[in-house]
């Protein structure tokens, strides 16, 4: 069984299998992990990326042309239907315990068929008492779909396809397969008789903790100013320390040096943003908060993992950190910490500019809008810290007074870039939500009359604002954290959970129709992904204030898209299912010498704006909303990754796994 390994590497084995293949142990070409060369998009419409995409801990270096190989040899020797013990053994042995049938589901898809992106499946796969749809375009005269088990081949289940709909956003024709009856948890394949096969996907009532896993552990893979080792599961995705000089920017109103700090790379450069980290930081603090019995218990393999503390709010802790050294003794907070300019496509360490705390370029230097963000930041870490450590919860709690007294001062101090700096501006001209939010989280936390009485004589300002939640609008968090903490004024809790219930219910609905989505035409613009995932959380939100399977199942429509069930047919998330996101605007990714993406990263989706060289040059003017997106490095616009976007993907894998 094992000969096929000699015959591909030609690498002469120093241990033998073992009789009985249980417990076979593989050759010695085999003890390394997948690198070798980057598959081009060529390749993967070939049907291999099934064998590239896994992160396993395989246990030699293949390379492209090995795992082209490898997939030929396959084909060449197992027919549809045979699944001999000894590949099964090979398979589970490619595959780490932790993310096994998730990153590479099975060898099969390597076997006798080549996916199409013409079946859209969920490549992770389905909840067993969930709806479970594919949608198939170019079906022709298809009228029956056929599900298999991927190992054996076996069929499942037969069923009709529908009648074909127009989805609007992206103009394809689709029909839908239904086989939501099929509930015995396996890995299983979609067949479609004259349109080909899908990509493999699973049943489990367990399937998004791995790659709740990926998705999270990402946000360490962002870290600055530390060294960075994704473990042996990704043993070539590593660096040194990282932007180890800092000064104040002359636009600080301070000079001098200043000790290196922590803090997430922001997206696919390697600045820190105050605003930004505000939104994303406490979406995973809210994660904790609310499903934090879903999550306690996943390990994320951090250096730094203390046993008496969750890993995701250790994780968390490290960006807080560094959100706390933005803050002046005044109270006010600086906007961002960046170099002058963006680097190169090379590793953090290889970047050598300055990290320089930026300023507004004039008194009172700060901003209005990251002191207040980080006062709701702090307010929330003051409560959900506080069981853990209580010395750092009362820490961020006087920073969060402090913040919130100079933003009350100074209500209306906005930032724009000083002359010389060309860095993320993520400049806001209307900080008053973030004030608003801030009080509210410090009302939640402290119970003091004076952030109450600021909610209340403002919440009637936005309760109907009818604006999606952004780093840039945070008055939904506001709305939502005082009704999640069952606020004292009974009307203004009812109020904010029946337009809260209102907003969901159009969601919902909206996710019935095309692709199955609550995104609007308007939607697909910049971080439309993020969008989906903003929106699948607000379902899950309105769902604790009102149980409802209907905004249960319409979150999971939107993780469905995001996982490959849409119109490209592809996983938007790095190393998540045989057909995923290969070349994101994420310089660790695009830095000499990498391979396949960082993984757990969510690109940013479909963006008609198209406000980038690269999609103005490859895609043409006009091309539907849906469709306006491509897997390009330069393409900043669509599909860079950024930490407001995965922290709501993170959410969402947090809310809906485990469920029946």
């Amino acid at each position: 069984m094992f000969r096929f390994f000699y015959e591909l590497s030609g690498v002469t084995p120093t241990e033998e299998p073992t009789a009985g293949g249980s417990h076979c142990l593989l050759p010695a070409c085999f003890r390394e992990r997948f690198s070798g060369g980057r598959p081009t998009s060529g390749d993967r419409q070939e049907g291999t990326a099934v064998v590239v995409q896994p992160v396993a801990p395989l246990r030699s270096r293949l390379s492209w042309r090995g795992c082209r190989r490898l997939s030929a040899w396959l084909r060449a020797r197992f027919s549809r239907g045979v699944w001999t013990a000894g590949l099964r053994h090979a398979a589970r042995a490619l595959l780490p315990t932790s993310l096994a049938g998730v990153l590479c589901v099975s060898l099969w898809a390597a076997v006798g068929r080549q996916p199409t992106e013409a079946i859209k499946v969920d490549q992770v796969g389905y909840l067993p008492g969930s709806m479970k749809l594919a949608f198939v375009t170019g079906s022709g005269d298809a009228t029956i779909f056929v599900i298999h088990e991927a190992t054996t081949g076996a069929i499942r289940f037969r069923g009709a396809l529908s009648a074909p709909t127009i989805d609007r956003d992206s103009g394809d024709s689709i029909r839908a397969a239904d086989f939501s009856s099929v509930t015995k948890p396996g890995v299983y394949f979609l067949d479609v008789p004259g349109v080909g096969t899908s990509w493999s996907f699973q049943i489990e009532p367990d399937l998004y903790r791995p790659i709740y896993y990926l998705a999270m552990r990402s946000f360490y893979g962002q870290r600055c100013g530390t060294a960075v080792n994704m473990g042996p599961e990704f043993p070539s995705l590593k660096h040194p320390i990282c932007h180890t000089a800092a000064a104040f920017h002359s636009s600080s109103g301070k000079e001098g040096t200043v000790p290196p700090s922590k803090g997430w790379h922001d997206a696919g450069d390697y600045g820190r943003y105050v605003v930004n980290s505000g939104i994303s930081t406490a979406t995973l603090l809210w994660t904790w908060e609310i499903f934090g019995d879903r999550v306690k218990d996943v390990s994320l393999s951090l250096p730094d993992h203390k046993r008496t503390v969750p890993d995701l709010l250790t994780e968390v802790r490290w960006n807080l950190d560094w959100m706390l050294t933005m803050q002046d003794t005044d109270g006010g907070v600086w906007h961002k910490q960046t170099s002058e300019g963006f680097a190169g496509f090379v590793m953090p360490d290889q970047d050598k500019q300055t990290s320089f705390i930026i300023g507004t370029g004039k008194q009172p230097f700060k901003s209005t809008c990251a002191t207040a963000d980080l006062a709701a930041v702090a307010a929330i870490g003051a409560r959900v810290y506080r069981p853990f450590d209580p010395t750092y919860a009362e820490r961020l709690g006087a920073a969060a007074g402090k913040a919130w007294t100079w933003a009350a001062a100074n209500p209306g101090v906005t930032f724009r870039n000083p002359p010389g700096v060309v860095t993320g501006e993520y400049g806001d001209g209307d900080c008053h939500d973030e004030l608003f939010w801030a009080a509210a989280e410090l009302a939640r936390t402290t119970h003091d009359a004076t952030y109450e009485q600021y909610f209340l004589g403002h919440y009637q300002d936005y309760l109907h604002a009818g604006r999606r939640l952004a780093w840039s609008f945070v008055a939904p968090m506001a709305l939502w954290t005082y009704a999640l903490g069952n606020g004292p004024n009974r009307i203004a809790v009812d109020e904010i959970r029946r337009q809260t219930l209102a907003s969901a219910t159009e969601l919902a609905e909206r996710a019935t129709q095309g692709y199955r989505l609550s995104l609007r035409t308007s939607d697909y613009d910049w971080g439309s992904n993020g969008e989906v995932a903003n929106y699948g959380l607000e379902l899950l939100i309105a769902n604790r204030f009102q149980p409802s399977r209907q905004f249960v199942y319409a979150a999971l429509d939107n993780l469905h898209y995001l996982l490959g069930r849409n119109t490209f047919s592809l996983s938007f998330v790095t190393r998540v299912g045989e057909h995923s996101v290969l070349h994101p605007h994420h310089r660790p990714s695009g830095a000499p010498g990498a391979d396949l993406p960082w993984p757990g990263l969510l690109s940013g989706g479909p963006n008609r704006g198209r406000q980038d060289a690269a999609m103005r040059r490859l895609v043409p003017a006009g091309t539907a909303p849906a469709r306006s997106y491509i897997d390009n490095q330069e393409a900043f616009a669509c599909n860079e990754v950024a930490i407001n976007w995965n922290a709501p993907f993170v959410f969402l894998l947090a809310g809906l796994n485990g469920l029946p």
